[in-house]
């Protein structure tokens, strides 16, 4: 029972840990230094999961559209572009907050005691727009535009940004592969460099990264307000005391605008309010469909009696 109950309390962080281990579940690749090439690594996952990382056992939709985008056969494809808007369309950015494997690195680094927070960063509000602007520039537009002599882009986010592929995929192979470890040069530098930086930002700011810089973030942010699972405000009962946005880690106003997409749907503000305002569609339409059950018994009772 005390275990059912330490999971229930803590049951966002126990569906990060299952997702990330069902995703990088290639346990083998870790051991011999290599990637997965099974059929499954044709499919996309929802959150970032390197197709690099050795144990990783389906590819990220970030670095399949711009291998696709890159491409000198293809420049567009139905399936990740479906993929990303039926995830987002039905979910939104709860991804970022319960799937995504480097977002539980980013929360497990913040649960690091003994380090003062930074609540706000300064410039906050317009670093917010640098993810839109990674998405563009350099998921989208480099790709397409800097192509070599045979026509084909290269990944250029993954390349020379993304610190999540750095850390599940680059670091494990480069430790386990002494070839791989003698060409190394100062692209790898640069990005174990910016690896550390967001590691030690990490323990100071929550979730930095997902923040500022992820584009798929971004994407699936665009769809919080349009997405089958929303949050709601119960205006009779929200008395705007602010408790939810002082609560909200990545520093939503939620009682102001509960589907914002800086919003990753960790739920603690649902679990601070106290008076209940805060629902999702979900929980919401359960508690109509209960409503109109104890409706019917209750119906029921009085034409027995």
């Amino acid at each position: 029972m005390d275990l059912i109950r330490k999971i229930k309390s803590n049951l966002r962080l126990t569906v990060q840990i299952v997702f990330t281990a069902l995703t990088n579940g290639y346990f083998l690749g870790f051991a011999k230094g290599k990637i997965y090439q099974g059929d499954s690594k044709q499919l996309c996952v929802p959150g970032l999961n390197c197709y690099s990382c050795p144990g990783a056992i389906g590819s990220c939709p970030i670095g399949s559209l711009q291998a696709v985008l890159g491409s000198r056969n293809f420049k567009f494809s139905f399936y990740i572009i479906g993929f990303l808007m039926m995830v987002g369309a039905f979910v939104g950015r709860f991804v970022c907050g319960w799937l995504c494997p480097f977002g539980l690195v980013q929360d497990l680094l913040y649960k690091i005691p003994f380090i003062k927070k930074i609540k706000k960063v300064p410039l906050d509000k317009p670093l917010r727009y640098l993810k839109y602007v990674i998405l563009v520039v350099f998921v989208i537009i480099m790709p397409l535009t800097l192509t070599n002599f045979a026509g084909e882009g290269n990944p250029w986010f993954c390349k020379l940004i993304c610190p999540s592929g750095t850390l599940l995929g680059g670091v494990p192979l480069v430790s386990m592969n002494s070839s791989l470890r003698k060409i190394i040069g100062p692209l790898f530098t640069w990005k174990m460099f910016i690896l550390v930086s967001v590691v030690i930002l990490s323990i100071k700011i929550y979730r930095p990264f997902c923040k500022y810089l992820c584009p798929l973030g971004a994407i699936y942010g665009l769809f919080n307000k349009y997405s089958l699972y929303k949050y709601e405000i119960d205006e009779d009962k929200c008395t705007k005391c602010g408790l939810c946005e002082r609560k909200c880690d990545m520093n939503v106003a939620v009682y102001k605008t509960p589907n914002s997409a800086e919003c990753i749907r960790c739920g603690k503000c649902i679990k601070v309010c106290p008076r209940g305002a805060i629902k999702t569609t979900f929980t919401k339409t359960k508690e109509a469909a209960c409503n109109s059950k104890c409706s019917g018994c209750k119906s029921n009772c009085a034409s027995k009696n």
